[in-house]
C-alpha cells in the first residue's frame, strides 16, 4: 500500500523541520505510519495475504528504531512527533 504523490507532499509539508526538508527523521516516521495504517486496514479484510503481512512488521520495526533514535536525541521532539502523529496510545 504505497502513498501517492499528494498525500506524500502533504505529509512532508506538515513535517517539515525546514523549507527544503524532505528526508528527515520526523517525515519518515510519519510516512511510515501512514503506509502502515493503509495496510493494517487492508490486512483486516485479506487475512491470508501473508506477504503484505510481512512487510507490515518490517515497517513496523523500522518505524520503532527511528522513534528510538529521535527519543535517544531528544525527548521533547519525540514526544510532540508522538502527539502530532497519534501513535502510542
Amino acid at each position: 500500500m504505497s502513498l501517492d504523490t499528494a498525500e506524500k507532499q502533504k505529509l512532508i509539508a506538515t513535517h517539515q523541520v525546514h523549507e527544503t526538508d524532505t528526508g528527515s527523521v520526523e517525515i519518515q516516521v510519519a510516512m511510515l505510519s501512514k503506509r502502515i495504517s493503509k495496510l493494517s486496514d487492508h490486512l483486516q479484510g485479506n487475512i491470508h495475504d501473508f506477504a503484505s503481512r510481512q512487510g507490515l512488521l518490517k515497517m513496523i520495526g523500522k518505524r520503532k528504531r527511528l522513534l528510538s533514535y529521535i527519543k535517544n536525541k531528544n525527548v521533547q521532539k519525540y514526544q510532540d512527533l508522538v502527539k502530532k502523529i497519534g501513535i502510542r496510545g
